[in-house]
């Protein structure tokens, strides 16, 4: 039997030889000490006896027999060979008694490199073991800030305090948000019932991963099990039958096959044109068009759910969504049955209102706030036939549509009226969460300023900032103007937001960017009463569509003081009809962030997706974009879901 299966380890070999010779790869074992000339390392670390997982098993340490085996572990020598002899001894042993002796290997960069016991680990292999005991050495690579360097370093330290090393990403911040998804603290130690607990639902996982496929697409299997927590959860996971585990694999398909790129969201940009209907034949034959209107039936009214974080009397954010579902009862009266779901704050609230939403047979569901982004997703997974739409930005699901504003356009009109209007050439700008959109945000106010007034300064702070003292910062800056939140709710103390002149007696509010989301809503929910929601799907089959209007569209707008003089007036609305009409581009031309890098030059426009994702200020601001160590608790949810910055501290 040992001899055949040593034949058949060898055919792998060969097999695997091949193909690393055909794609020009090489078709031996990796060799540890011809890899670390070439690497800045800084120290050792004794690991002692461990666990190691197979497949991170990738060569030896030093030359000796490497050329014995494939790049597999699988032997190479030929069946009369003394190696063969020794292989099918080995092979015997482990299937008589078992292999107990643990090799002694080193780790480097988490692949592990065998100093004695190739051929046991050749075996194990061949056998189908999933972890084989061994005294480990961890060779410690000097950190930097690539990518690789920065989830190793993560990964040392989730090493250090669960002893876990079965699980790896490709992408940093990863292991945080593990532990967030597993409902722990990052740092915190974990029992010994927990690791066994974790070891059981990821290696459940991954047989079912594994059976749906999931070699196939060139993710870790950590990244896999992630998305599936991100979705499902943890709780009971171990339970689950196989068959349910793949089931619940099923939808999350397309999303996991869209990880190792970047994920494809289609930025609507403008409204689309609805269909033309036979409106011109009804004109032209007025006595049909009676007809038809007395014996058309009338259509059900569509259901609409909103849900709302907090309640619109304590949030500014939900004030305004709830101006636009007044809008909406005022527009499309008899057409809707308008819903609302408030007080939500935490993601069991969410998804206990959404239950609620479906249950009063809502068809269309609007979750109001980037914090509902999670729940929406499982919502969609869930109820494949409702229309969800989450107010978020470059959120990458093809279970939901997303939809947000181009605010930045009226913060460039209002950074025109503030260098205009500045006594002091020192203009303050409250900024609220550092997540996609809000640097656009305060980088277009800063070239509207810098546009009218080339001299002046805009001074940045931040209200989710810890020890922020955001009054004697702006006091201390001299500013005479400043640009706070667009909107307050009616319960909130103080009256301004908006742009605001320091030393009106009577507030001092001059100017404001809108949302107009009514006129989003209204738009959409007509759209799928004409029967035109997936007009456009078929070409944007496995894309996700984030609708991304702008003023051109009446949902982003500004009002202005009938204080400010005609003239200045004049100047914004002429720019305002420029961008609307797409004559002049807010992000191009020669373009400076605060360490004077150029990022962009000429008539080149930064792209939709470089004004989404930007994450640079303008050199005429002074202030930051603070990490999310620095943020109140409040802030950090919001900021792990839409944060700009790649994750370096768990966001």
């Amino acid at each position: 039997m040992a001899v055949s299966d040593y034949t058949r380890a060898r055919k792998m070999a060969q097999k695997t030889y091949h193909q690393d010779i055909s794609e020009g790869k090489y078709p031996y074992l990796k060799v540890l000490d011809e890899l670390l000339p070439f690497a800045d390392t800084v120290g050792e670390n004794d690991l002692g006896l461990i666990e190691i997982p197979v497949e991170r098993i990738v060569g030896t340490k030093t030359a000796g027999r490497t050329k014995a085996f494939s790049s597999s572990f699988m032997p190479l020598l030929s069946e009369s060979s003394e190696f063969a002899d020794k292989w099918s001894s080995l092979y015997r042993s482990h299937i008589d008694e078992g292999i107990r002796e643990p090799v002694i290997a080193c780790e480097f960069m988490n692949s592990y490199y065998i100093i004695e016991g190739n051929k046991r680990v050749s075996v194990l292999k061949y056998s189908g073991a999933i972890t084989i005991s061994g005294y480990v050495t961890r060779i410690i690579p000097a950190a930097n800030d690539t990518k690789e360097s920065r989830i190793y370093y993560e990964y040392m330290d989730f090493f250090r305090f669960t002893g876990i090393n079965t699980i790896y990403f490709s992408k940093p911040g990863s292991f945080h948000e593990l532990c967030s998804a597993l409902s722990k603290t990052f740092g915190t130690p974990w029992s010994v019932e927990e690791k066994r607990l974790f070891s059981s639902c990821l290696l459940h996982f991954s047989k079912a991963y594994e059976e749906k496929g999931g070699a196939k697409i060139p993710i870790t299997v950590g990244d896999a099990f992630l998305a599936y927590l991100n979705v499902y959860g943890y709780e009971n996971m171990v339970d689950l039958p196989q068959e349910t585990l793949k089931k619940q694999l099923a939808p999350l398909w397309e999303d996991l096959e869209a990880l190792p790129c970047d994920k494809n969201v289609s930025v609507i940009m403008q409204p689309e044109e609805e269909p033309e209907k036979n409106i011109l034949k009804l004109l032209k034959d007025p006595e049909k068009a009676i007809i038809q209107k007395f014996i058309a039936p009338s259509a059900p009214k569509l259901s609409v759910g909103f849900l709302y974080y907090k309640t619109a009397e304590t949030s500014s954010w939900t004030y305004g969504h709830n101006l636009g579902r007044l809008y909406l009862e005022d527009n499309m009266a008899g057409k809707l049955k308008i819903r609302v779901y408030d007080g939500i704050e935490t993601d069991e609230q969410c998804s206990e209102a959404i239950e609620q939403a479906v249950s009063d047979e809502c068809s269309v569901l609007f979750t109001t706030s980037p914090r509902f982004l999670g729940p929406s997703i499982k919502a969609g997974i869930k109820y494949p036939g409702i229309k969800i739409l989450n107010c978020s930005l470059n959120s990458y699901s093809g279970h939901l549509r997303t939809y947000y504003g181009r605010l930045y356009e009226a913060k460039f009109l209002i950074g025109m009226l503030a260098g205009i209007l500045t006594r002091t050439d020192r203009i303050g700008y409250i900024a609220d969460f550092p997540i996609f959109g809000t640097p656009a945000s305060i980088n277009a106010f800063a070239l509207g300023v810098k546009m009218v007034n080339p001299t002046a300064w805009v001074h940045l702070v931040w209200s989710t900032e810890k020890n922020s003292n955001i009054n004697k910062i702006l006091t201390e800056a001299k500013v005479s103007h400043i640009s706070g939140r667009e909107m307050i709710a009616p319960l909130h103390s103080s009256r301004l937001y908006g742009l605001y002149d320091l030393d009106d007696e009577n507030g001092g509010n001059l100017a404001s960017a809108i949302w107009h989301w009514g006129k989003f809503y209204q738009r959409i929910l007509q759209t799928i009463l004409n029967g035109n929601w997936n007009r456009t799907a078929p070409e944007r089959m496995g894309e996700s569509l984030n609708y991304w209007w702008g003023i051109s569209s009446g949902m982003i707008d500004i009002i202005c003081s009938k204080s400010i003089p005609d003239r200045t007036l004049n100047l914004i609305d002429l720019v305002k009809k420029q961008i609307v009409n797409g004559e002049f581009r807010i992000f191009s031309g020669d373009l400076y962030d605060q360490n004077h890098a150029l990022r962009n030059k000429g008539n080149d426009c930064l792209s939709p997706a470089e004004i989404i994702k930007m994450d640079w200020l303008a050199d005429n601001i002074i202030g930051h974009i603070p990490d999310i160590k620095d943020l109140c608790d409040e802030a950090v949810p919001m900021v792990k879901i839409q944060g700009i910055h790649e994750n370096k501290e768990g966001i």
